[in-house]
């Protein structure tokens, strides 16, 4: 008997934590041995640029990154509304435009919800961020230096991905 594994030497996702003024992305590949942070960064979009502007920017960066990374698929998370509705709103739509964007490239699109999330990444589905950025740190390899919390978290989002592909 084979292992699927063996055949498949490497998988490349763009792994999103979705925002209207930062949005965390990561570019995470999966080898045989390990996952491995291609890229990272925190994407901001200026309260002073109309809202159809930004939503656009937004887009742009998630397609750039696709042509420039040839990912297999997207990660991102799902939306968990606390207070602020009209900001959720916003979020909303730029989820819209970064799930539009990856349907045109073709890529599968998986969804996790923030708790999910956190039991994939630390076993525990009400951990706060300290315990998954601690988590993250331990399950892949990083290179370069992370300044925001939402880099941190879609890298989480992406190591939900693999660590449920099979299982979704």
């Amino acid at each position: 008997m084979f292992d699927l594994n063996d055949i498949i030497k490497s998988m490349k996702i763009i792994a999103i934590d979705p925002g209207y003024e930062r949005m965390g992305v990561a570019i995470i590949e999966k080898t045989k041995e390990k996952e491995i942070l291609v890229y990272s960064e925190c994407f901001k979009t200026s309260v002073k640029i109309p809202h159809e502007e930004r939503l656009k920017l937004i887009g742009q960066e998630i397609e750039s990154l696709i042509k420039k990374y040839k990912p297999d698929a997207m990660a991102i998370e799902t939306l968990f509304f606390k207070n602020n509705q009209k900001t959720g709103m916003k979020v909303s739509e730029a989820r819209g435009v970064m799930l539009y964007v990856a349907s045109c490239a073709d890529l599968e699109v998986k969804e996790f919800s923030p708790m999910s999330i956190k039991i994939a990444v630390t076993g525990y589905g009400m951990s706060d961020k300290t315990q998954v950025v601690s988590m993250v740190k331990r399950l892949i390899k990083i290179d370069q230096e992370i300044k925001y919390d939402d880099e941190f978290d879609a890298i989480a989002v992406g190591l939900t991905y693999f660590a449920t592909r099979g299982s979704c």
